[in-house]
Order: structure tokens, then sequence, then C-alpha cells
């Protein structure tokens, strides 16, 4: 869980990491409770905030659980207005070095927690497993290119281009293409349980 991934979205090491020192001090978080919550190692989260390491998307994904927010949320500032305009350039892209790339679609809007993105899974390639969300959560997923096996709590279905399914996003979730071509497959996620894992405040660390 601790090994090197490469973020391609536009952002700085160095930001990203205010970032998620941000959120977890809005939130009353530790640096120690916030990687009890995410099951990330204390030297990790510390790293990551300062910038000097650069998280998986698996890691990034558990922080952003933890903080009970969206990767879209770490990566961007809230749009204002009514509307917005994503052009392809700028949208934030996370690859991981295991063969697999989420292009977030979707702006990040005040205080709603959703997430629309665009994901390519290499042929034989293993995105690995993500974590529950917050209780209330949802994910629809629709695949638009070769085949995904979507394993949820342990149990696999096999879907194929023109498939699509729903899910709870408070279960264990993953993803894998085990095809001769890529996956390509658009999720929408909505975060439950919005705001925070704890209302206690603790003494954020600096």
């Amino acid at each position: 869980m601790e090994g090197e991934g490469v973020l391609s979205s536009g952002l700085s090491m160095a930001e990203l990491g205010q970032r998620i020192r941000g959120e977890r001090q809005a939130r009353g978080l530790s640096i120690e409770r916030l990687a009890e919550l995410s099951g990330i190692s204390r030297s990790m989260v510390s790293e990551v905030e300062r910038g000097t390491k650069t998280p998986t998307v698996l890691v990034l994904d558990r922080l952003a659980t933890a903080l009970g927010t969206s990767i879209s949320r770490l990566l961007d500032e809230p749009a204002h207005g009514a509307m917005r305009v994503l052009r392809h350039a700028e949208q934030r892209v996370l690859r991981d070095p295991s063969g697999w790339e989420r292009r977030v679609l979707s702006p990040v809007l005040g205080e709603v927690e959703f997430e629309f993105m665009r994901t390519t899974i290499g042929p034989g390639v293993d995105a690995g497993e993500f974590v529950p969300h917050a209780p209330g959560s949802r994910e629809y997923l629709a695949v638009e290119h070769g085949s995904l096996r979507l394993t949820i709590n342990g149990r696999p279905y096999e879907l194929a281009a023109g498939d699509s399914v729903y899910y709870p996003g408070d279960c264990r979730h993953a993803y894998a293409n085990h095809g001769t071509t890529d996956c390509v497959f658009y999720l929408a996620m909505e975060v439950g349980g919005v705001g925070h894992h704890e209302r206690r405040r603790e003494s954020p660390d600096a």
C-alpha cells in the first residue's frame, strides 16, 4: 500500500499535500487519526501531506474516504457559477503505475460530494480493491469498451461493453480487466454521509 504511484493531474505534490492537510485540519483530525481511519501508515500520511511522496490512486482514495470526501475534491477547487465547461486538457487525470488511469469528468460542486469519472484499465491489469465509502454512498457504472470484472464484497461479476450496474458504495469493490484489449468504463459516485467522519475535535498536527 506504500508503493510510489504516478499522479498526472496538473497539480503539484506540494499543492495536493496542502489540500489533504487542509481537509484533515478542517475535520479536527490528527495525522495519527487519519492514518487509523484510512489504514495508511502515519509516516505515509505525513509524507503525502508534505508533498514528498506520490500516492497511488488506491492510497489517495483511502485518504479521501477517511476524510468523508472524494478524490475530486482533493484535486480541484469548488466550481463557482451555475455552469462550468471542463475542456479535455483541464480534466484531472490520475495514472496508476500498474497500468490504468482515472479521468475526472465532473467539477467539484460546493458541499455536493459527487464524482463522475472515466477509467481505462489495460489488458490483464488488476486495479485493486477500494475500501467501502461512507454509509449511503452509491455508485453507477457503465462499460463502454472491452470487458470488466467487478468484484463486490468478494463476489465477481463479469461485465461486457454496453453493460451497466448499480451497487452501494459502502462495500468493498474491485476492478480488473482479464481481457486482451483496454477496458473503458464510466463511473458516477455519490458519497454518503457528507461532512465528516468525526465531530470531536483533536489537535491537528502541524
